[in-house]
């Protein structure tokens, strides 16, 4: 834990230095776009905080693989880089398409087909793929459907999460807190699996998502001087995806049935290994759901931009902008905590806490439900007039 924890708090770090460095050039060199009808902001801001973020993720790594030489925890993770360097190589595809995007806004199928490639590095190079599924009776995929699932998971939760980014610290602050609750939660799995190791890839993917986070937020928190952009988005979405997919996958088929393992509920507690993967990332998930039903009904494309997400319908309800982040927060933190606590609920030594799960849950989405329906200053928000573009300082 130890270890992670430097990860965390060194990369944090860095990436608020790298955040700082990219918004000082951004604004130097005016590398900023036009404020479009369906954007919030109303003052022209740098959306290049992506490039930030990978260098952050890039730092990450490298610190592991120098404490790698000298603490056998990282060694293992480095034992056989194959996934690492695939995570890698998919990361820089998908940022470099996004700062793209971000610069001259790419057609969306070219965006799309990046996204199935980056996908493809991962699980056709990386090898990291769901080779069974962990719900009630196992249900092992042939190769071909595990590929296909894999790929089709990772570019979803990209979308998902991608489509989420329209308020100021939004993604930035559900990614941080969905990835710190499933940081704890493979941290135990392993644990629970009896690992000799508690270091392993999924787990070391969601604390540098922590970190890299932690490290922009404060330049993303509103009002924004920095937006992390598609590239940053599309990066998070990967690596949530990843991670999720890569614990998953390496669950042993045997201790999904085993009570003494997943605990005294067999259905629950082989269910749960799957389900909070899912739950963390659920709101966009929500969202980019309701999206493509909501377009393709109107005969359009499922990636063609609108002003309908449910940040939008949140601000025209009446929330301000920082009070529809803060209830995306709570919703992310009451489900994914109420979750985590269902599944310690399922081990030997957690009984109790099962039930306090299903409390958490039941008291804490009620609560969430009223603030959600019940803004400060109830009707439609109409948009403010742009402003002047910022100056370099």
């Amino acid at each position: 834990m130890k270890s992670y924890l430097l990860v965390l708090l060194v990369t944090a770090a860095l990436t608020l230095a790298f955040t700082w460095i990219v918004w000082r050039v951004a604004l130097r060199h005016k590398l900023y776009p036009a404020i479009r009808e369906r954007d919030v902001h109303t003052v022209p801001t740098p959306r290049l905080g992506g490039i930030a973020m990978f260098l952050g993720v890039l730092a990450a790594f490298a610190l592991s693989y120098w404490l790698s030489l000298e603490l056998p925890f990282f060694a293992v993770l480095w034992s056989d880089p194959t996934q690492i360097w695939a995570v890698l190589g998919a990361v820089l595809l998908i940022v470099l398409v996004g700062v793209a995007d971000d610069v001259w806004d790419l057609d969306w199928m070219i965006k799309l087909g990046a996204q199935f490639l980056a996908a493809g590095i991962v699980v056709g190079f990386g090898g990291i793929q769901i080779f069974a599924l962990p719900v009630g009776q196992l249900v092992v995929v042939s190769s071909w459907q595990s590929f296909a699932l894999s790929v089709l998971a990772i570019v979803v939760v990209m979308n998902a999460i991608n489509f989420i980014d329209g308020l100021d610290g939004l993604v930035a602050g559900v990614a941080l807190i969905a990835n710190s609750i499933f940081f704890a939660y493979a941290y135990m799995v392993v644990r629970d699996q009896g690992s000799s190791s508690y270091s392993n890839l999924a787990a070391f993917l969601a604390i540098v998502l922590v970190a890299v986070c932690l490290g922009f937020l404060p330049f993303n928190w509103n009002p924004a001087r920095m937006f992390m952009g598609d590239a940053g988005a599309l990066m998070i979405g990967l690596l949530m995806a990843t991670a999720a997919v890569r614990l998953t996958g390496s669950l042993d088929p045997r201790m999904l049935g085993d009570n003494d393992v997943f605990g005294r509920s067999q259905l629950l507690g082989a269910f749960l290994p799957i389900l909070l993967p899912v739950v963390v990332v659920l709101l966009p998930l929500l969202d980019f759901g309701m999206a493509v039903v909501r377009r393709l009904a109107r005969g359009k494309s499922p990636f063609s931009p609108d002003r309908e997400h449910l940040h939008h319908r949140m601000l025209d309800m009446g929330h301000t902008d920082r009070e529809a982040v803060l209830v995306f927060y709570a919703w992310a933190a009451i489900v994914g905590l109420g979750v985590l606590l269902m599944y310690l609920g399922t081990t030997r030594d957690w009984a109790g806490q099962y039930w306090a799960g299903v409390l958490y849950l039941l008291v804490g989405g009620i609560a969430c439900v009223i603030v959600t329906v019940l803004p400060t200053t109830p009707g439609t928000r109409r948009r403010p007039a742009a402003k002047n573009a910022p100056t370099a300082p």
